[in-house]
């Protein structure tokens, strides 16, 4: 039996891996736990094919307890009890544009500010049935800060034969690190002020061995690469960028490609939601947005659905000079709330 922080973690590397082609050389970030959340609503109210297809997107299949509610009238209920998710009446079909500024507006307050018109003009109209969205919205100190007067511009390798100039966070202290020989990554973890959650990033030991680690990343090598038999606390001078990362994301095309293909066209069966075969996903949109500072990290996330009608002394050096991986996790249960590349800082 699987368990919720495996699926969470394989279907986050599926996404990132056809994300990845439309997206070579350029900075990646998104919460998967935002996007797992908006679609496991839809799977409550899927049925036959469709809700078989979604589960084996989402990694559901291996997991043992997870059903749609057997009753349509108990779909909203089901919503809320498992996602807190309210219901908000609005008239789709005589107001559009209103129905799009309040949702947006909705979106903005909850992330404090910064997902800003995750609706964009025309993606809400006459057909649209149901709009279903999760936000998520993340602020962490990190446990040991870095100094503002240690920050130095310094060069960021983009590519074999490409640098920018970005500005450095610098410190030394003690981190839980590990290097990791076969796969030619160090590992480090910064932990947040309140250590339930920290931020783990995979360092490959040279540009040329990002493709590898992209490509065969997976729940057990993370487990095993970050577990305590690899990462110990050690010396280690740090040194971080200063960044901030935005993404932007029309996930339908993507989902099909995994083959969540029944969702978006006539053959959805969204029984669940409306007695009647009379409804499908139009869009799935995602935007996020991450500061990473001397301070700590201020991030967010939305994804809304569109459903319509039809230690040695002598420290270890991490310099992230070059592009990495990092995700922020929940120690505790392994959930991967943020994963992202840094491409250019």
């Amino acid at each position: 039996m699987g368990s919720i922080s495996a699926a969470n973690a394989e279907f986050c590397f599926d996404l990132f891996r056809e994300l990845k082609p439309q997206h070579i050389n350029e900075n990646i970030v998104y919460s998967p736990l935002s996007i797992i959340s908006a679609l496991a609503m839809v799977y409550l109210g899927a049925r036959g094919n469709t809700a078989l297809q979604v589960e084996k997107v989402l990694h559901f299949d291996e997991l043992t307890g997870l059903e749609g509610p057997s009753k349509t009238e108990q779909y909203l209920k089901c919503t809320n009890k498992l996602y807190q998710a309210g219901l908000e009446s609005v008239d789709f079909k005589n107001a559009a544009e209103e129905s799009r500024r309040i949702i947006n507006s909705w979106v903005e307050n909850q992330t404090n500010g910064l997902i800003k018109d995750l609706f964009g003009m025309g993606s809400i109209d006459t057909f649209t049935a149901l709009v279903l969205v999760n936000v998520i919205y993340f602020k962490g100190k990190w446990n040991k800060g870095f100094e503002e007067e240690n920050t130095k511009e310094m060069p960021f390798r983009i590519n074999q034969q490409e640098t920018k100039p970005v500005q450095m966070m610098h410190q030394a202290g003690f981190f839980k690190i590990a290097s990791i020989g076969s796969e030619k990554i160090q590992i480090l973890e910064l932990p947040y002020a309140n250590e339930e959650l920290s931020m783990i990033i995979l360092l490959p030991n040279d540009i040329s061995d990002l493709d590898q680690l992209e490509n065969t990343i997976n729940f057990d090598k993370l487990m095993a690469w970050t577990s305590s038999t690899n990462m110990r606390k050690r010396k280690v001078e740090v040194y971080l960028p200063r960044m901030k990362l935005e993404g932007q994301y029309s996930l339908a095309p993507v989902f099909s490609s995994l083959g969540m293909t029944d969702l978006f066209t006539q053959s959805a069966d969204l029984s669940g939601i409306s007695t009647g075969r009379n409804l499908a996903v139009s869009e799935v949109i995602h935007k996020s947005y991450m500061e990473i500072n001397e301070e700590g990290t201020e991030a967010a996330a939305a994804t809304g659905v569109t459903i319509v009608l039809m230690s040695r002394v002598f420290p270890i050096k991490f310099k992230a000079d070059h592009p990495f991986l990092f995700f922020i996790h929940h120690k505790k249960t392994n959930l991967i709330l943020f994963y992202g590349r840094v491409s250019s800082p």
